[in-house]
């Protein structure tokens, strides 16, 4: 599968079994939107910054909220989470969604924005690859995340999202990606938006994969 970050919160991951986008954003985000079609898009929680389905061509299937979904033939399960660390009091509530594509376990973690319950780390024990917010503020940040993926044993790519780049305006009030990879082994720079996974090729040990925005 090929897997492209396209900015913030938002991947196309194209797989044999169909192309699957995460929260996509609008104009409010300063990162381009090139143009993608979709098979099914997933949108974590309803912020215009994650939820600009519009955006995206094609006639996708649109899978919210928590609960088993099942859209073009792929299963996800939709995990209810949080936006903030009060109950939802602050910014409201976040869907965690789990997946499988070409026998690889996927999570992506919206803008979750508290440590994970027993039960949400039972829900996300058998990830194999993690789309975690790292950038604070509105979500989780370095700390927070770091101590989450040392709790899933399964997880062999994490890929870090929603962190301040140079596309965010300077007042943003979130973290660059660097205070999180200075806490992991394992960092590798891609260089590039891009990466080709494979369930033969994923790593023995973890690693985490930094993608440029496209």
């Amino acid at each position: 599968m090929k897997i492209r970050w396209i900015g913030h919160a938002c991947f196309l991951v194209e797989s044999n079994e169909g192309k699957v986008v995460t929260d996509p954003f609008d104009e409010s985000i300063g990162y381009d939107m090139p143009e993608l079609s979709a098979d099914v898009i997933t949108v974590s929680h309803e912020h215009g910054d994650h939820n600009a389905v519009g955006r995206i061509r094609g006639n996708a299937e649109i899978i919210r909220g928590e609960g088993r979904h099942e859209a073009h033939g792929i299963v996800f399960e939709g995990i209810a989470s949080f936006h903030d660390n009060a109950g939802g009091q602050k910014r409201g509530k976040n869907t965690i969604f789990v997946f499988q594509l070409e026998g690889i376990t996927l999570a992506h973690l919206g803008d979750l924005g508290h440590p994970p319950s027993n039960d949400q780390l039972a829900a996300l024990s058998s990830t194999e690859v993690l789309f975690v917010p790292v950038g604070g503020y509105y979500t989780i940040g370095p700390d927070e995340a770091q101590a989450l993926i040392g709790k899933l044993e399964n997880l062999k790519i994490v890929f870090p999202m929603h962190y301040k780049t140079d596309r965010l305006d300077e007042d943003f009030p979130i973290v660059p990606v660097e205070n999180f990879t200075e806490k992991m082994e394992n960092v590798k720079q891609i260089g590039t938006a891009e990466v080709i996974l494979s369930k033969e090729n994923l790593p023995g040990k973890l690693e985490v994969l930094v993608l440029n925005y496209a």
